[in-house]
């Protein structure tokens, strides 16, 4: 068994053992309605002394991580579509299905707007709560873009075994969604991200709230090791490409290289407007990939 595999197996055991130790309730009388629903609820696991940051989304918006204003309501609706099987897997599965990983094929496909956009839908569920992680350590997108990319994180914690991860995690002034940044990047990523130390860590992440989705932002996996590594740590994956621009053959390679019984879908941006039809569709967008500098409104 590898260190990951035995890492994931150590998680399950532990939630099997709380389990049974928990209190059962006692028996209703036939016939008797319950005063409150039998949904658990979302757990107050709240640490004050974790970093808190505001959550800016007009700049988002403006830096095209989020949908136009007028947009808004359509692509609530296409991000529901997406969440609903996701959480419902991860809630009803085993404790690595609430690890999902959101990976494209290449470079400018939408893969961070993807998972800004299903962060902040997923957060809006009254019994989850969503950790939006920036894995993506050589461009971290999601670290700039929230003004966190000099702040300790993933890379951090998969370097110094003395960091607890669970302390690196940075709460936002949105209801149910934290982030944790991607950490200061070293040249030896790829290897940390393949150690068994990126299974204690996806472990720790995952344990520390049973409610909790764990949504990992990867590099896209054609032009990334890490990206690759990474897919043996999550229970499911997105994989987003862009509607007339991913070559066929590249969508083809992507979808191959990832584990049929994990891969959950595909997630097609910028698909133009066909009336009558839905779709998923993206404002239109400048492909930084190469470059950090010059963002204009669209999905990056």
């Amino acid at each position: 068994m590898s260190l990951i595999e035995t890492a994931l197996d150590k998680l399950r055991r532990a939630e099997a053992i709380a389990e049974a130790q928990r209190p059962q309730a006692p028996a209703r009388p036939s016939g008797v309605t319950p005063l409150v629903p039998s949904t658990p609820v979302l757990p107050q696991i709240l640490d004050e002394n974790r970093p808190k940051i505001t959550v800016d989304v007009e700049q988002l918006r403006q830096a095209g991580y989020l949908p136009e204003r007028a947009s808004e309501r359509r692509f609530a609706d296409h991000f529901r579509r997406v969440k609903r099987p996701l959480i419902e897997k991860a809630i009803a599965g085993t404790s690595e299905m609430r690890l999902i990983m959101v990976t494209s094929a290449l470079p400018g496909d939408g893969k961070t707007f993807t998972s800004i956009n299903l962060a902040f839908s997923m957060a809006r569920e009254r019994d989850i709560s969503v950790l939006l992680v920036d894995a993506d350590g050589a461009r971290a997108r999601i670290s700039e873009v929230l003004k966190i990319r000099q702040q300790q994180g993933l890379l951090d914690a998969l370097a110094d075994e003395s960091i607890d991860v669970e302390s690196l995690v940075m709460r936002t002034d949105v209801r149910g969604l934290e982030v944790l940044p991607a950490g200061h990047f070293i040249d030896s990523s790829t290897e940390l991200i393949a150690s068994g130390r990126m299974a204690q860590v996806a472990v720790r992440l995952a344990a520390h709230n049973p409610r909790r989705l764990v949504l990992l932002d990867s590099a896209p996996l054609l032009v990334s090791s890490d990206a690759r590594v990474l897919m043996r740590t999550p229970g499911q994956i997105v994989l987003v490409v862009r509607a007339g621009v991913t070559p066929r053959r590249a969508i083809m390679d992507a979808v191959s290289q990832v584990d049929k019984q994990k891969l959950q879908g595909l997630v097609v941006n910028q698909v133009r407007d066909v009336p009558g039809e839905d779709y998923y569709g993206y404002p239109p967008y400048e492909d930084v990939a190469d470059s950090a500098h010059g963002a204009t409104t669209g999905s990056k």
